[in-house]
């Protein structure tokens, strides 16, 4: 890859989202033709802000981005946006072309195939399941036939099958690709380098690699700047107590002090500003309603997909939850767990009843729950009822939603924000039933144990959908449910 021609290059760009909120000062980096590499960095640092760098829809305020001529670029976003959901699978493919394509439907056919999704070219995008969008979106970058290709959380929603082929895709592509995820296992397959975004210098360091390797030379790279600069701050501080000494007494120790200062400031331009750890959220508890007890949830039978026939099917099971019980759904992508989720939270799921007056905390994947016109402010405030300026300020930092974000409205927030957001809403409203549909979609590794304790932590009934098994790992899981299996 070395010997490659570089077909993109930063040049000490600079961009930033109002005097408060920089994202690159001066960042530099390049992209080889075939590469293949990992864009990593802190929930909002600023990751999908360089995508969009890459294919023109911001420009740089400062420095430059140059591009091989004839270069195409197209991206994988993270989510289908509101306004295209009511767009047809062959409305959405011709979105992407300035120009009307004649013969749409066949390309449309060969891309559905790579990402392994059967589906009418006249099926309203809103019917497609949260795994399926995102093959949805992938072919949709696909199609394009781009010479960079921009993946931003691919695996997001995807069941292990997905992901298996997404990985096996992505080790035999031959053009050049930059991804954002936090599938640490998933990214190690494939990629040979990390752009690693440093929130704190707004830089871009670029490391060569495994996944895996990087990560292990990013910490030991800190660790010995720490180190170094303990050493230099010691020795500062010994010449310092040294030289106002001297600086005390007359003649040539006056000198002498002089002299010591000087080495003092040389010293003190050899430190280096260490590469601090991305901020971690604090640890939280997700409190359960009070005064609840006997069966919170009960289901009788299950609606969902069947996977052949692709008609609804009912199919009867015999669930109950209690306080401390959770229960994980499974099944594949379009079996209808999300469909599923949704009917049991606004209770209309057949075969369903929830406990009287419990309240139902829901974590959406596409975090509709959350009003996307209000402030993170706003949403705390209110989920708070009571609490006070300091309070709220002091609540939301916990989950890294520090001044400038709260008063962002939660539509222009990166997805690993929102889910912040939502946590944090879902902590405050005691729920004493919590659902939960892919929880750990958009969400900065770094979190996810965090995440995961409080979730271990919680004491009512808890029904979870999650693809990413390090994550159910760390969880106490008291029955299964396999809607796939309950399918055949």
């Amino acid at each position: 890859m070395a010997d490659s021609e570089t077909i993109l290059r930063f040049n000490e760009v600079s961009f930033e989202f109002g005097h408060k909120k920089p994202i690159l000062h001066e960042a530099s980096f390049s992209l080889r033709r075939g590469s293949k590499m990992t864009l990593m960095g802190q929930n909002g640092a600023g990751k999908s802000t360089i995508f969009k760098l890459i294919t023109g829809a911001l420009k740089p305020e400062g420095g430059s981005i140059s591009i091989v001529p004839g270069i195409t670029i197209a991206t994988a976003r993270q989510v289908i946006p509101r306004e295209q959901m009511s767009m047809t699978v062959r409305e959405f493919f011709e979105s992407v072309f300035a120009k009307k394509v004649y013969d749409i439907d066949p390309q449309i056919d060969a891309v559905l195939e790579v990402v392994h999704l059967s589906a009418g070219h006249d099926k309203i995008l809103s019917t497609f399941s949260g795994g399926q969008q995102a093959r949805l979106l992938l072919a949709q970058a696909l199609i394009q036939d781009p010479d960079i290709l921009l993946l931003d959380e691919p695996t997001n929603n995807l069941d292990k099958e997905g992901i298996a082929h997404l990985k096996k895709f992505l080790v035999a592509y031959r053009k050049t690709c930059v991804v954002i995820s936090h599938d640490a296992d998933f990214l190690n397959a494939f990629t040979h380098g990390v752009l690693y975004l440093e929130s704190f210098a707004h830089i871009v360091e670029q490391y060569t690699g495994n996944y895996f390797k990087v990560v292990e030379e990013i910490q030991a790279r800190r660790e010995r700047e720490r180190m170094k600069n303990a050493r230099l701050e010691k020795d500062i501080a010994h010449r310092k107590e040294k030289a106002n000494f001297f600086g005390q007494k007359g003649g040539h120790l006056r000198d002498v002090a002089r002299k010591m200062r000087e080495k003092i400031d040389e010293l003190e331009d050899e430190t280096v500003e260490v590469r601090r750890e991305d901020k971690t959220i604090r640890k939280f508890f997700i409190p359960c309603q009070e005064d609840i007890g006997g069966v919170i949830l009960s289901l009788a039978s299950v609606s969902l997909m069947h996977p052949v026939q692709q008609v609804p099917v009912t199919k009867k099971v015999h669930i109950e939850l209690r306080k401390k019980e959770r229960l994980l759904l499974k099944g594949p992508n379009g079996i209808g767990k999300t469909t599923l989720l949704q009917m049991l939270a606004t209770g209309h799921a057949k075969g369903e009843t929830v406990g009287k007056d419990v309240r139902i905390g829901y974590y959406r994947q596409d975090f509709s729950a959350l009003d996307f016109d209000e402030t993170p402010y706003d949403t705390i405030k209110n989920a708070m009822q009571k609490g006070s300026e300091e309070e709220i300020r002091s609540y939301a930092a916990g989950f890294l939603l520090d001044s400038e974000i709260l008063k962002t409205k939660i539509g222009a927030l990166s997805e690993g924000q929102k889910g912040l957001v939502a946590f944090a809403q879902i902590a405050l409203q005691k729920p004493g039933l919590l659902i939960l549909d892919e929880p750990t979609n958009h969400i900065n590794f770094r979190h996810l144990p965090v995440i995961a304790e409080a979730l271990n932590n919680y004491e009512g009934a808890m029904v979870l959908v999650s693809h990413f098994p390090e994550f159910v790992e760390k969880i106490r899981i008291d029955y299964e449910l396999d809607l796939g299996a309950l399918a055949e």
